[in-house]
């Protein structure tokens, strides 16, 4: 058989898995670069021969669980929860093992290290595969609840053993240098990203996973377990974190309340970099490892800062000081997460079309090779399914209709839990006190989740809500602090940055095709890094008190203009009203209103609903995300103004964890995550909901005996999590497949039920 008939066949059948590629050769090419600006930059760190083994100890950690990461997204799934793992892996060892805690031996907390690590790798993919929770919203959960888990654990403090580990050399040694020069770590992860690579490229496992993430379907009909290939990757995933987890503790000796913190950023970017396709069956470990070191690397060139000379006079006599002019706290996040959305538009516009070897090939004078069909990058979610209990409510009038409402459980749901408040302390639920606190908590989840509806109702996600919120508000008050710019102006910029974030949140999953988790995350990072960036890492305050009226209660309006009413009802109700609760409900008015009775709306459920009936019925599906995901943004910048008013000041922590909030009330107030569904009320009941579950944790209850009992509040994200893991199944499971219908029907036409008893014959 000659060459080309070698080359034909081979096309024709199963490709052949490589290890490394050209695309690793550039990526080796783009490091030397980097790292030559790094020596032209800062020549005393990086001209020294420990930088190379700084660089490659840092980057050990991410490279492993980036190995366990590639075989995911190969899988066209995605792992938000490798951080919270490495995290809670590292408390649970240091628990185990610390003195102040169970002061186990230090194979035991290896152990149940261990065991946690695969038991989060089993579950999501369970939650994902079996259960079919979408695989951002699964591992999104699971990021939240083993932070809360970590926060919980270890009270917000670090859990140091140094003493102890003196005697358990044999595990900690390989958190240190060795007798080479270099760290042990690196040692472990050249192992580990040997075996992975091996393991991809040259076994059946691989094999499975490139054609599951290729063709599911075809992969299923092709014989290939793809429920257990997609579970086994989520494994690997954790056992990646996992060991990283015990190479921290190893290193550190100790665990803090940080620890895998923004890690699932990294190493996603660190994946997609190294070549991986998001939307499946393309990516090798190699080039996941050296993106892992090519994102730590620049994370390194960007921190080490460049020396400068200052001179300072002190009297008549001139001192030079030699200092580092770094990027301020929030330019490293901000850049990782343009590095991430950068990485995901390689794969459709560069790869797949094969710029580069097209061009080389025009240069070179030779035939211009095919592109690939290019397709689009987005993963199609399940088109919304009707449920038994939808079809039987149609008709229906009265209470009957209202139980019919998918929004329903969420009103009774909040009434419930307010009188569970009463009931535990009717001394001080009912109050105006409380209420009003309520109310201000309630605002700026509820304006959340108006934006979200709309998003989450055409089908769409929006993990940026949070750090936008934190964009909006640090850019009115740094105008206001820095440049004591007017309140109105400080008000309107902000609004105008929000919402531009969500232009670009709506450009880049619309016209550039990319998955809508997939941009708001990058944006989720980088609007969260612009304002610690504008901050300064600080907190600002000293705003015009006309400004912080926007977060005061009305009657403190009316005093300000001087038009404060007589005692009595009018009173008492601008007593208890604040004015951003009157600015939310103008917002949920009208978005209420068009979402409910208008086209628009219409077109925004069509959409959710079938995202191709919908554009085969002339409707500008583009057009419709587009102007949802803006408009989700522009809500979230609403909160961000509301939040600094009320504070009156600004802090880089500002709406951090709402996107949970935000999505978890669009879910348990009737959305649904395949879209379709949805309505302002029902978010709004949701956000009521998580609101009085947040205030009934942080509740003062008196026990008979006298004494009081506080929830700690590092535990509320679990709740909150576990919270939104059960919204999801239940409309899954209950409202998209009417599982309890099928129950219901079964029992009915079970023969038990309508067999006859036997009647007694008496004889005259």
């Amino acid at each position: 058989m000659n060459r080309h008939a070698a080359a034909s066949d081979h096309r024709a059948g199963r490709p052949a898995a490589q290890i490394a590629g050209g695309w690793e050769v550039g990526l080796l090419l783009f490091m030397v670069l980097i790292y030559a600006i790094g020596v032209f930059t800062n020549p005393s760190f990086f001209g020294s021969g420990s930088a190379v083994g700084s660089v490659l100890r840092d980057a050990a950690r991410y490279g492993v669980m980036a190995c366990g990461m590639t075989f995911v997204i190969v899988d066209r799934d995605l792992d938000l929860s490798v951080g919270s793992t490495l995290g809670l892996v590292a408390t649970i060892f240091s628990i185990s093992y610390g003195q102040s805690f169970f002061d186990s031996d230090v194979t035991t907390a290896i152990l149940a290290a261990v065991a946690i690590g695969v038991f989060i790798g089993f579950l999501n993919g369970w939650l994902v595969t079996i259960m079919q929770v979408p695989s951002f919203i699964a591992t999104l959960t699971m990021l939240f609840i083993g932070r809360g888990f970590v926060l919980g654990f270890t009270g917000g403090k670090t859990i140091a053993y140094d003493s102890k580990a003196v005697g358990d050399a044999w595990f900690f040694h390989l958190g240190e240098s060795n007798g080479w020069g270099f760290n042990n770590q690196i040692l472990i992860f050249f192992a580990v990203a040997t075996l992975a690579a091996i393991t991809l490229a040259k076994t059946r496992i691989g094999y499975e996973t490139y054609a599951v993430g290729g063709n599911e379907q075809a992969a299923i009909y092709a014989g290939i377990p793809s429920r257990w290939v997609r579970i086994r990757a989520y494994v690997f995933s954790a056992m990646g974190a996992t060991l990283a987890g015990l190479m921290n503790v190893a290193q550190n000796k100790g665990v803090d309340s940080s620890f895998g913190a923004g890690a699932e950023l990294i190493v996603i970017a660190a994946t997609i970099v190294g070549g991986a396709a998001i939307a499946g069956g393309r990516g090798r470990v190699l080039g996941a490892c050296l993106g892992a070191i090519l994102v730590e690397l620049i994370d390194i060139v960007l921190r080490q800062g460049v020396p400068i000379t200052r001179i300072i006079k002190v009297g008549d006599i001139e001192m030079k000081v030699q200092q580092l002019a770094q990027l301020p706290p929030g330019a490293v996040p901000a850049f990782l997460g343009l590095i991430l959305l950068l990485a995901v538009t390689i794969e459709p516009y560069v790869v797949q079309r094969r710029v580069l070897v097209r061009l080389f090939a025009h240069l070179t004078g030779r035939p211009l090779p095919l592109s690939f069909d290019t397709g689009s990058v987005a993963i199609a979610q399940p088109a919304t399914k009707g449920t038994r209990a939808q079809s039987r409510g149609v008709g229906a009038k009265g209470l009957r209709a209202l139980f019919h409402r998918r929004d329903a459980a969420a009103v009774m749901l909040a009434v419930g839990l307010w009188l569970v408040g009463l009931y535990l302390r009717p001394d001080f639920w009912g109050s105006l006190d409380n209420t009003f606190n309520l109310a201000l908590a309630f605002t700026e989840i509820a304006l959340l989740a108006i934006g979200l509806t709309y998003v989450i109702a055409n089908g769409d996600i929006d993990l940026s809500v949070g750090s936008v919120l934190a964009l909006s508000a640090s850019t009115a008050a740094f105008l206001m602090h820095e440049f004591g710019a007017d309140p109105v102006f400080a008000v309107l910029a902000a609004l105008v940055v929000g919402t531009l974030a969500g232009v670009l949140n709506g450009a880049l999953t619309v016209r550039f095709g990319m998955p809508a988790f997939v941009a708001t995350l990058g944006m989720f990072y980088m609007a969260r890094g612009v304002g610690a960036w504008l901050s300064a890492g600080r907190q600002l305050s000293g705003f015009d008190a006309g400004f912080t009226l926007l977060g005061r209660k009305i009657i403190e309006l009316f005093i300000y203009v001087r038009m404060e009413p007589a005692p009595g009802l009018l009173h008492n109700l601008a007593d208890a009203i604040s004015v951003q609760t009157v600015i939310m409900a103008v917002i949920a008015t009208l978005a209420g209103i068009v979402l409910g009775s208008t086209t628009i709306g219409q077109m925004i459920y069509a959409t959710g609903g079938n995202l191709r009936a919908a554009r085969y019925a002339g409707i500008n599906v583009d057009r419709v995300r587009f102007l949802s995901l803006v408009f989700s943004a522009f809500c979230a910048a609403v909160a961000g103004v509301i939040y600094v008013a009320y504070l009156r000041s600004f802090n880089p922590t500002a709406g951090q964890g709402r996107e949970l909030d935000g999505i978890a009330s669009v879910i348990i107030g009737g959305g649904s995550v395949f879209g379709g569904y949805g309505t302002v009320i029902g978010s709004l009941a949701g956000a009521l909901v998580i609101t009085l579950i947040r205030g009934l944790l942080s509740l003062q209850i008196f026990l008979p005996d006298g004494s009081s009992f506080v929830m700690p509040q590092h535990w509320v994200n679990v709740f909150i999590g576990l919270i939104l893991i059960v919204a999801v199944l239940g409309d899954i499971w209950i409202r998209q497949q009417g599982i309890l219908d099928l129950w219901l029907g079964r029992w009915r036409r079970s023969p038990a039920k309508h067999a006859v008893e036997p009647v007694a014959v008496t004889q005259d």
